[in-house]
């Protein structure tokens, strides 16, 4: 075949549509790469949104890349952020991409989607830039040059173009059958699937619908259900589900001895043998230097020693930073902070301690790492270590010296990112801080150090991950990334952060970060911040940033700002940890769980803690998600049994019903009562208005007018799945409701004419009535199934969408 994926061309493409523009800085202007011209750019006259450029290709073509251009500097008007969409048609287009540009003078090139949700090539002809964001808030969107790379050989896209539009052809045809046996189009469901050879869904799903809509079996749908979450059909809804997190407080026997009051000690854990070792810190009038291990499996804290100076250790301290080196069983120590006073020629040295847990002695690395090559005495740092590759890094943190002034000038010196060697005792200084002086040479990379930051390593990426920290009175924002292997420094910007600072951890507040290499996924725990002037912001909050989706997410936050202090409270009676700083955190990825001990509360100079927490985060398990099919499931057989058979219904309600519940829970309890509560309910006025739609039927009861309230106010279980412990999915019960009758008023007759007669015909008034509850059933049962649809693979299932969803009125 001519032509292939590999054959990447520059597109031409012609500038179709624009929101606007200002001045001379026209659309046109893109198609132009000077970066030494500060007028060749295209400029929006406002940034308000919608702005956008729509690019037409001169045929269409595989567009796989886009380029974007700069000026030769730094702009405020450059894209922070921005979407990218992509056609056939000018107004239907699909998103191809969603990102930002950095703020410098760098070429970006970004990979578009282009391939279908199956695998397919996606030909397009039109291209949709969308500027959300601005570097400079308040400023207009600027864009200085786009280039699009991609196939376009005649012969390639013609045949891509017939699989492409036989695609579509299927999806119109499954759209079609999904509205057919939504309706009860019986006939025309089957001459569609006959004639096309096209199927709706998968077997599976055409017999779950069989036996639940069609049969009513519940029982039957139950076991089928089972199967389904037992073969891991729903394991990936349950991943997607959100966290929900569970703090506990570690107590240990009141004879048993254990680590007192501190904060700015070290935590560190051992993951092999699931050992937390602890050492340091201040109490609050000294530092503190003895060493502690504690098993995490038999919840029992060790004191190691009381003084490590004795053992050749080092000294008092805090502020330090340590690493565990699973592959020799040792703990690498650097750092600490010093006062005023203390900082003496004597005293400002940088030793550098190894501990060894298997013979429990201490030795003296270095003395002064300053001199070997490695950093100057630091405190607020942080260090990381690539057991595989044997190599320590420490970056950040101020740097003490025996000269004071900066301390009244305001003027602290940051240290860079230093590497260590194990097996070779050698120090490299890899990145200088950006105020050091050799940071101006040309050849010398540098980075904006700060200090309270986080620092982590992912031995699978072999990258550090720098973000947050403080750098003088500035909050850093921005989230580094440094890859190991390649000495390549980038800066990520997360898909979500935009204007709304809600949406990432917010600056200022100390940090402790974790990492969980195997599901590729960040924790930040933000607490109280150090400045006393923003303290009254006294918020826990604890973070999930994906590296996949490099997207955060607040996992939960507790507002602590009214009521009594935590800290002064019995913490038996706590059901998390108080707001505090100069705590710590460490995560045992083996049993998934984070732990933190102690730490500054900040109301009282002299007050440190000494609770020690542990933090499970959640997700449904099968268990759950079964118990939440089995309550939709028996919820909607009890309705169908309480319409014909009351007594019936109340044997039901207290058994299969009842079993499902947890009567300890308020929010289940008062759903049980909603669900008692229909038995009592008249039955006298049931259908005396025609079923035209799901609209006009009531989804958690009777029938009731077409003047009552929306069907979804009276469903009794639009809260089941937070109260069943999964959560609901993210799909529209209004969508479905209208897809499977969507009849307007106009219509309704022809509908209302094959389940209800008219008045004029032989049947009776009852027999009138069954045939209205027979329809509703059928709908309701609809309803259920759709619900069902939602937890399990999209491959499997009818579409998502309806045809509703295309039609316009």
């Amino acid at each position: 075949m001519a032509g292939g994926i590999t054959d990447i061309k520059k597109l031409e493409y012609e500038i179709y549509k624009y929101s606007s523009y200002s001045s001379s800085y026209l659309p046109e202007n893109i198609r132009e790469d000077n970066p030494t011209n500060q007028t060749s750019r295209w400029s929006s006259n406002t940034n308000s949104p919608p702005q956008f450029l729509v690019l037409k290709l001169e045929r269409p073509a595989i567009v796989t890349k886009i380029k974007f251009g700069k000026y030769e500097k730094t702009h405020v008007c450059n894209l922070r952020k921005f979407k990218i969409l992509g056609g056939l048609e000018e107004d239907r287009m699909t998103q191809l991409f969603e990102g930002g540009l950095k703020n410098d003078s760098v070429p970006e090139t970004f990979n578009l989607k282009h391939r279908t949700n199956s695998g397919e090539l996606l030909p397009i002809k039109f291209i949709q830039i969308v500027p959300l964001l601005s570097w400079g808030p308040s400023f207009n969107f600027c864009i200085w040059y786009v280039e699009l790379l991609g196939i376009e050989d005649s012969i390639f896209i013609l045949s891509n173009l017939r699989k492409y539009n036989m695609l579509r052809e299927v999806e119109i045809v499954r759209l079609f059958m999904k509205h057919c046996r939504q309706q009860g189009y019986v006939k025309a469901f089957s001459a569609l699937q006959e004639e096309t050879g096209v199927r709706l869904e998968d077997e599976k799903m055409t017999e779950l619908h069989e036996i639940l809509v069609n049969k009513g079996d519940f029982k039957k749908t139950e076991g089928i259900l089972v199967d389904f979450i037992n073969s891991g059909l729903m394991d990936d809804y349950l991943l997607r589900q959100e966290y929900k997190p569970h703090w506990s407080l570690q107590l240990t026997p009141e004879q048993e001895s254990r680590p007192g009051r501190r904060g700015g000690h070290q935590l560190i854990i051992d993951p092999l043998t699931s050992t937390i070792y602890l050492y340091g810190g201040w109490d609050g009038s000294e530092d503190l230097s003895d060493l502690w291990s504690y098993d995490v499996k038999s919840n029992r804290w060790t004191l190691i020693h009381e003084n490590s100076e004795l053992l050749d250790g080092p000294s008092p301290r805090a502020c330090h930073k340590m690493v565990y080196d699973t592959k020799n069983s040792q703990i690498f120590m650097i750092g600490r902070y010093l006062d005023s006073a203390s900082r003496t020629e004597e005293n400002i040295n940088s030793d550098f301690y190894l501990y060894n847990t298997i013979s429990k002695t201490w030795c003296l690395i270095s003395n002064d790492t300053a001199q070997v090559g490695g950093p100057q005495l630091v405190y607020d740092h942080q260090m990381c270590i690539d057991v595989e590759k044997q190599t320590i890094y420490v970056f950040g943190g101020r740097i003490l010296e025996p000269k004071n002034e900066e301390e009244t000038t305001g003027d602290y010196k940051y240290s860079g990112l230093f590497s260590y060697h194990i097996s070779t005792n050698t120090w490299n200084h890899i990145l200088v801080d950006c105020g050091h002086p050799s940071a101006a040479s040309p050849h010398v990379q540098s980075i904006k150090s700060r200090v309270t930051h986080s620092m982590l390593f992912h031995h699978k990426h072999r990258k550090l991950y720098i973000f947050g920290g403080q750098r003088g009175k500035d909050y850093m924002t921005d989230f580094l990334i440094y890859d190991v292997d390649s000495s390549e420094l980038t800066n990520m910007t997360p898909e979500n952060v935009g204007t709304d600072s809600k949406n990432v951890p917010q600056s200022g507040f100390t940090q402790r970060a974790t990492i969980d290499c195997e599901k590729d996924e960040i924790y930040v725990l933000t607490s109280l911040s150090k400045e006393k002037e923003r303290r009254e912001l006294n918020i826990n909050s604890f973070w999930l940033f994906s590296l996949a989706k490099k997207e955060w997410c607040c996992v939960y936050k507790s507002d602590h700002s009214i009521g009594e202090n935590c800290y002064l409270k019995n913490q038996n009676v706590c059901a998390e940890p108080c707001p505090r700083y100069a705590h710590q955190i460490v995560y045992d990825a083996t049993n998934q769980v984070h732990f933190l001990f102690g730490g500054n509360p900040g109301m009282n100079s002299h007050i440190r803690l000494d609770d020690f927490w542990m933090l499970r985060l959640e997700k449904p398990t099968r268990d759950n998600i079964l118990r939440y099919c089995k309550y939709l499931l028996r919820k909607q057989e009890y309705e169908e049994i309480a319409k014909t058979d009351p007594l019936s219904a109340i044997s039901y309600l207290q058994t299969k019903l009842y079993d499902i519940i947890d009567h300890n829970d308020p929010a289940q309890l008062k759903e049980f009562h909603k669900l008692a509560s229909l038995l009592f309910k008249s039955d006298s006025t049931d259908c005396e208005t025609e079923p035209t739609s799901l609209l006009a039927c009531p989804l958690g009861g009777s029938l009731k007018s077409n003047s009552q309230k929306h069907p979804n106010e009276h469903e009794p279980n639009e809260d089941n799945a937070k109260i069943m412990r999964v959560e609901s999915p993210k799909s529209t019960d209004e969508a479905d409701a209208s897809s499977i009758s969507s009849l307007s008023s106009e219509c309704s007759s022809s509908q209302t004419a094959r389940a209800i007669p008219s008045t004029s015909s032989s049947f009776s008034s009852r027999t009138r009535k069954a045939n209205d509850q027979k329809f509703e059933l059928k709908i309701r049962r609809c309803l259920l199934y759709n619900k069902l649809v939602d937890l399990l693979p999209e491959n499997l299932c009818q579409p998502k969408k309806n045809i509703s969803d295309f039609v316009l009125l």
